[in-house]
């Protein structure tokens, strides 16, 4: 099927507006999907936007289905970030009679988008939309991890999957291609202690909203290490952004959310950034929209300024430090980027089918912090997690 039928053209009201003469706006850098102008040609383009108009699978936030052209409105109307700024915008996918019907055209268009080599930018919609997003990379065949940005695990119980259980589906599918699971900002009084310690016996990454907060230079290593970031709006707090039914007064700070986008750009791995529950009824004079419009900028800042440092491109610019742990009889190999200054470390396997099937994620993104820790003869807590993930 030709990938432009999964498509609806962007309503012209979005692309419609008032061009400024001193500097260029990001609207003016994007090649959009219209009536006028039929679908966009992907040619050389490594960025794609694409709406998902589908609130059917949100619990209690249907409305969610109508924020695409919300957040587009504020979006083409800002500076653009890059000289280089090439971008297509691929309008909405189209809704289908059902709401399996319209996972199955995500996941779809997606595989087909993600094998070009685009990076996708994706306006929801629901939290349940990343079930299909995940289903996308499967028919890849590609293991990889997701962040999520949420006040809540999304782990309950159903057989159709919603905004509140999608996760609870993606671990079930066999053969499974979920590696690790993050979530950044949950709030303990929505999820309780038994999810949590649920969470841990899942070997699963969980960082409450207060522990971020103290340092969110701490989210940078999470991100940069995710193929998927997805943002449920309701972990920023109401009084930033209070476009959703079922929202918090307390959460990240949309200043918060905007450096967790810049991070997600400028991750090389990170090839889907969804931002997904708004709902445009609840907004205040389009207060949420224009912050996610924001979210979305500082995205493709982050992305312009991607280093390609991933460590298995070319290991010769990385500096190596290999640290002797006396105590525990063994050694910890670190990573220092001479492109960027950040950091990672190996985690060893031993077993040669599982490390074939982990390479990608053989090499952890880390802080100096780690690195300080492993020379005061420390074991990382985030080497220990993910020995035990990749060894098990």
């Amino acid at each position: 099927m030709d990938l432009s039928s999964y498509f609806e053209p962007i309503d012209t009201s979005v692309v419609d507006y008032h061009h400024v003469e001193f500097h260029t706006l990001l609207g003016d850098c994007i090649r959009a999907h219209t009536a006028a102008d039929g679908f966009p040609e992907l040619g050389d383009a490594r960025l794609a936007i694409l709406g998902i108009g589908e609130g059917r699978g949100s619990m209690d936030n249907p409305g969610c289905g109508m924020a695409p052209d919300h957040v587009r409105h504020y979006l083409y109307r800002l500076a653009r970030p890059h000289t280089d700024t090439d971008i297509v915008d691929l309008g909405n996918i189209s809704r289908g009679a059902t709401l399996r019907d319209t996972h199955f055209a995500v996941i779809e268009a997606l595989h087909r988008l993600l094998e070009h080599g685009l990076t996708l930018i994706v306006l929801g919609g629901g939290d349940d939309l990343v079930f299909p997003i995940y289903k996308a990379y499967e028919v890849l065949g590609r293991v990889i991890n997701i962040c999520s940005v949420d006040s809540r695990f999304n782990l309950e119980g159903g057989d159709e999957v919603n905004s509140n259980n999608y996760l609870q589906h993606i671990i079930l599918q066999q053969p499974n291609y979920l590696f690790d699971y993050v979530n950044m900002g949950y709030q303990s009084y929505f999820v309780g202690d038994e999810m949590v310690q649920l969470m841990d016996e899942l070997k699963f990454t969980t960082h409450r909203v207060g522990e971020m907060q103290m340092n969110m230079d701490n989210a940078e290593p999470l991100v940069r290490y995710s193929d998927v970031v997805a943002v449920d709006i309701s972990a920023v707090r109401q009084g930033d952004a209070p476009a959703n039914a079922n929202p918090s007064p307390h959460g990240f700070y949309g200043e918060q959310l905007c450096q967790i986008a810049r991070f997600a750009g400028m991750s090389d791995k990170t090839s889907t950034f969804g931002i997904f529950e708004m709902d445009p009824a609840h907004d205040r004079k389009g207060q949420t929209a224009h912050m996610l419009a924001h979210a979305v900028w500082f995205f493709i800042s982050g992305f312009y300024y991607r280093m390609g440092d991933f460590p298995y491109r070319d290991k010769q610019y990385y500096k190596r430090f290999t640290v002797e742990l006396r105590d525990h009889g063994m050694d910890i190999v670190f990573y220092k980027s001479m492109k960027s200054d950040r950091w990672w470390m190996e985690v060893p396997c031993d077993d040669t089918e599982r490390r074939e099937r982990y390479l990608r994620h053989t090499l952890i993104p880390c802080n100096y912090s780690d690195y300080q820790r492993a020379m005061e003869n420390e074991i990382p807590e985030l080497w220990w997690h993910y020995y035990n993930r990749i060894n098990s």
